[in-house]
């Protein structure tokens, strides 16, 4: 039985129920088979931070495979030659994969084109050789992309970037530097943001344009590793461009027009991470709910006592209105309304709720909650570290009520 009083769309439907059962064939299996290599940082790291050559294989076959199935373009415009669902799919799709797999069974995070690793519809006004070239191997997901937006400098603040991409003769230049690049360190391509018209960019009229960039070519170099929460690897980079010579087929929409991708990048990344927040908390609130009932303290089931099991009825009510936050936030994008205030509310709301559903289980378990087995503490570092991605919950909190005070009132 459904907590949710209205159904999906049947297409939605459909999407969802396939990708658990091509994550049940496709990821399960392959984290049992190759257990010891993607659960041992020490082997799924080199030595230089970056993810293991080995691991970037098996990335690449579930990528494929994938492909191959329909998910992984399935949010990609028809134009490209993806499946063109909206926003409700996307959203639907990964809460189900979060919900089902949990943080020990990552491989999933290569289902479905993640807007920043892969295919989306950032890429939807690349040029005919973009396509050829880049975008062909992207969407069968033999090779995968990063998003070079933020800056040491910018980071909630995107409109603040320094990176320069100056005129040399049909095409450009370009001089910078980005960080928080995830995929970075093993991507094949990625879409850097740049100002082309450093007087429009300052009067926050335009002047940021957006080009594609083989992360192989002369000038783009993967400056550091930035590990983060005591890791010995990372996802993330600092990049470093000089003298990076981008020709006008690698130019991504419009000139001067690009932050308007960017900002669309941004809004993806906010529906995906409200879906992974729910996702997560929702297998994380279950879990301890299996738990306190197998264990005893005191005479009886841990279950018997409100201490620990108010604190998940709390995470219950609050991942309850997280996912009916996210859904309709979806379903309005879908409607073409910008949804700015609902989107921010959901994305917001959603890594607040998912970050305490998470740490209300690890009090449940005690001890064993901060072990690597369960996998408690591997969802509670994601979820910490998206309550600043894709806008801060501060930076959210301002847009709503920068919204609200020029007249979007209604709740």
């Amino acid at each position: 039985m459904s907590a949710i009083a209205f159904d999906l769309p049947d297409d939605v439907k459909d999407v969802v129920e396939g990708l658990q059962a091509f994550a049940r064939k496709e990821v399960l299996p392959r984290h049992e088979k190759h257990r010891d290599l993607l659960e041992d940082s020490r082997l799924k790291y080199s030595e230089d931070g970056r993810v293991a050559p080995d691991v970037q294989n098996i990335i690449r076959d579930v990528r494929m495979a994938a492909s191959d199935a329909g998910y992984y373009q399935m949010c990609v415009p028809e134009a490209l030659g993806g499946g063109g669902l909206g926003m409700q799919a996307y959203y639907a799709g990964w809460q189900a994969l979060f919900h089902m797999c949990g943080p020990q069974h990552w491989l999933m995070l290569y289902c479905i084109s993640h807007w920043a690793f892969g295919p989306s519809r950032l890429l939807e006004r690349v040029t005919d050789q973009a396509r050829a070239e880049i975008l062909a191997p992207l969407m069968s997901g033999e090779k995968g992309m990063c998003f070079g937006l933020s800056e040491p400098g910018a980071g909630s603040d995107a409109s603040m970037i320094r990176t320069r991409a100056v005129p040399d003769g049909d095409g450009w230049v370009i001089e910078g530097r980005k960080i928080w690049t995830t995929n970075s360190p093993t991507a094949d391509s990625c879409i850097i943001f740049a100002v082309t018209d450093p007087e429009r960019a300052k009067a926050k009229k335009g002047g940021i344009s957006a080009f594609l960039v083989p992360t192989d070519a002369p000038g783009f170099e993967v400056q550091r590793i930035v590990k983060m929460f005591g890791h010995i690897g990372g996802d993330e980079a600092e990049l470093r461009f000089e003298n990076l010579k981008v020709e006008p087929w690698q130019l991504v929409g419009e000139l001067h027009n690009g932050f308007a991708t960017a900002l669309y990048g941004v809004s993806l990344g906010r529906v995906y991470n409200s879906a992974r927040a729910v996702g997560y908390g929702r297998w994380a609130v279950e879990m301890a709910l299996e738990y306190c009932k197998q264990r005893e303290a005191f005479g009886q089931p841990i279950s018997e006592y409100q201490g620990v099991t108010f604190p998940l009825a709390s995470s219950a009510m609050e991942l309850h209105a997280a996912h009916l936050m996210g859904l309709n936030a979806a379903r309005l994008l879908d409607t073409g309304a910008p949804a700015v205030k609902e989107l921010s509310m959901t994305k917001a709301y959603s890594v607040e709720t998912g970050v305490k559903a998470v740490d209300r289980a690890m009090q449940t378990h005690g001890a064993m909650g901060f072990t690597n087995e369960l996998g408690l503490t591997d969802a509670w570092h994601t979820l910490r570290l998206i309550n600043v991605a894709d806008g801060t919950n501060e930076i959210l909190r301002r847009t709503i009520v920068q919204r609200m005070l020029k007249g979007d009132v209604d709740l």
